[in-house]
């Protein structure tokens, strides 16, 4: 059997799906669901999560979906970031293709700002769940995959005006193969400047951009990076102290991420 493993957002938000091993005692396979998230300028972007499920065949038949076993939750999204990922289902699973996974939220997702916690709203094309399409997704026996899912904060909130219905929420999810992806990190100095990071992948027609935010001793990690050319970007969020000399926008070039490895940048003066 196969287990699949899911699980949860980081600050960017994303899917990953990977065959990271092998298990002799039996015929399955496992497959694990994890997500992870990208930040946004909000405080808490909480997602209420009420079911996932996956479809085995093929997309135009309604009776290909499989519900996983998951318990429903509230997931604070903003928890996940900088290569932290919540474990969103790990089971045994049939051998087979996977052609797409949904996430069913329930009425309850909000998102607090400095002025407050409004209520996420989502659009009514969406009430039967979000559909996550994947590709070339096989199971095989004795394998397990995990599945990462990379939400995007900052793209999936849409603010439209004053009113009781201010934001919306329009999930922008990546879906990646966390074993055949690179990951990105380094450390920004002074750490209180608390920058946003950027990588750009600039080695394609039309540039990609991945990001996430230092933490508070500065280190800053970005995960399920696809191979390539990047420019990195920080940008100083905070305001240096008075007396100090001000923080200041950094950005490194020609930074190369390769597969199942990870580019450590160091150490980034953004002062």
């Amino acid at each position: 059997m196969k287990k699949f493993f899911l699980a949860p957002l980081a600050l960017m938000a994303a899917l990953a799906l990977g065959g990271c091993g092998k298990d002799n005692d039996s015929k399955s396979a496992k497959l694990q669901i994890r997500m992870t998230d990208a930040p946004g300028d909000f405080r808490a972007v909480n997602l209420d999560l009420r079911q996932i499920e996956v479809h085995l065949k093929d997309e135009g038949n309604p009776d290909g979906w499989q519900n996983l076993p998951f318990t429903a939750q509230t997931i604070n999204i903003l928890e996940y970031v900088n290569g932290k990922s919540a474990l969103l289902v790990d089971t045994d699973f049939e051998p087979g293709d996977i052609k797409e996974i949904r996430l069913v939220l329930g009425p309850n997702n909000t998102v607090t700002t400095r002025t407050g916690t409004f209520a996420l709203k989502t659009p009514s094309g969406q009430t039967s769940g979000v559909k996550l399409k994947l590709q070339n997704v096989n199971l095989k026996e004795r394998e397990t995959y995990q599945l990462l899912l990379d939400f995007d904060v900052a793209k999936s909130i849409v603010e439209r005006g004053n009113g009781s219905d201010r934001y919306l929420l329009k999930p922008v999810i990546r879906v990646v193969a966390q074993d055949l992806n690179g990951m990105l990190r380094g450390v920004a100095s002074p750490s209180a400047a608390l920058p946003q990071v950027l990588a750009i992948r600039q080695s394609i027609t039309v540039p990609d951009t991945f990001s996430t935010q230092a933490d508070a001793s500065g280190s800053f990690q970005l995960m399920s990076l696809p191979a390539g050319t990047y420019t990195v970007k920080l940008f100083p969020t905070t305001t240096a102290p008075q007396g100090q000399g001000a923080y200041k926008e950094a950005t490194r070039t020609g930074v190369t991420v390769t597969n199942e490895a990870t580019t450590d940048l160091g150490t980034i003066a953004v002062q």
